[in-house]
């Protein structure tokens, strides 16, 4: 509705109306509005502070932190400083919930593993080390291997393009580990590259011990003259003397080096080795430490000439290194009966 501002002309005092005139109930009006406003708006503003409303209705949002800031950490708690910048969630659970759920989840126990090898333990042995060429003051250090002393470790070899048996080793065993967790088996590796150098054979032999394996394989690569090819699995002597006895192990060892070596030349085609063990593909020593001072079912596998071209030319192949974990694998499985 659209007021008209100019006067309405006068009237005489008869016809004047006892109501007071337009204009004077619209000052009225106007001076009873103006006296309101600051009063509504002070109740408006008091019930956004009470209710805690930002603009739009919504509840105001912390500022997050500067990343700088940390909470009970120095200038290692970077996970710390992370977590104090989070906003929280509006929609987040109390403080009483979220402890129930995370006390359910600490007790909820784990889904037990599935597989032929479900409950068993294979440790893994990754022969040598690459960082061992650059610390060979430590690895030539003497340990008691039980019937006498040797070096701590040694650098292993390579092929003549330079492929070190250190990465050949670790990578094999990697994909060993796999293939065994994926049939339910515990894997316990010596080292996967997270040291300078080693472990020791004593310390390898000890992890084996410690961790009741059921089975201990220790990958390997030979370092020999070329035209030398093949394969070979080495097998514990008996051995007394010192630390080191192995009446117990030495027949199950050589069960269990019978099977890796069968599966091994089936998985992968290649043969047993022509320069050592009639053929056979297995080899009795008495002169490793790793062998020497272990308590559980053990061996070495050679898994060919790395100073070979033929040889090597396999070592190096991805899909051929696929092939000897497949072996390797299938004859821990044979040997524990999964």
């Amino acid at each position: 509705m659209r007021y008209d501002d100019s006067p309405p002309p006068p009237e005489s005092a008869a016809s004047v109306s006892p109501d007071p005139p337009w204009y004077a109930r619209r000052s009225t009006l106007a001076v009873a509005v103006a006296a309101l406003a600051p009063t509504a708006l002070a109740g408006w503003v008091l019930t956004q502070v009470l209710t805690g409303s930002g603009p739009g209705g919504q509840p105001p949002q912390p500022k997050a932190l500067p990343a700088s800031h940390t909470t009970g950490a120095g200038a290692h708690g970077a996970g710390d400083a992370k977590a104090s910048t989070a906003t929280p969630s509006p929609a987040a659970p109390d403080s009483a919930s979220a402890s129930a759920s995370a006390s359910a989840s600490a007790s909820a126990p784990a889904a037990p593993a599935k597989g032929p090898l479900a409950g068993r333990t294979v440790v893994i042995d990754p022969g040598h080390n690459t960082g061992n060429f650059k610390h060979t003051s430590e690895i030539d250090r003497q340990v008691d291997i039980g019937t006498n002393r040797k070096e701590c470790d040694t650098t292993g070899t390579t092929t003549n393009s330079g492929y070190m048996e250190a990465e050949f080793t670790l990578d094999v065993s990697r994909r060993t580990r796999a293939l065994l967790e994926s049939k339910g088996a515990k894997v316990v590796f010596t080292h996967d590259a997270d040291r300078p150098w080693g472990p020791c054979i004593d310390e390898r032999a000890r992890i084996g011990n410690e961790a009741k394996a059921d089975a201990v394989v220790s990958v390997h690569a030979d370092g020999v003259s070329a035209g030398n090819r093949g394969f070979h699995v080495i097998l514990p002597a008996t051995v007394k003397g010192g630390a080191a006895d192995t009446s117990k192990i030495v027949g199950p060892s050589r069960d269990l080096g019978e099977r890796i070596a069968g599966n091994f030349a089936r998985s992968t085609g290649s043969a047993p080795a022509n320069y050592l063990g009639s053929g056979t593909g297995l080899v009795v020593r008495d002169d490793l430490g790793g062998l020497n001072l272990s308590t559980r079912p053990k061996v070495f596998i050679e898994c060919g000439n790395m100073r070979d071209a033929k040889d090597a030319a396999q070592l190096t192949s991805p899909e051929w290194r696929q092939k000897a974990a497949e072996g390797i694998t299938n004859g821990i499985v044979g040997f524990l009966g999964g």
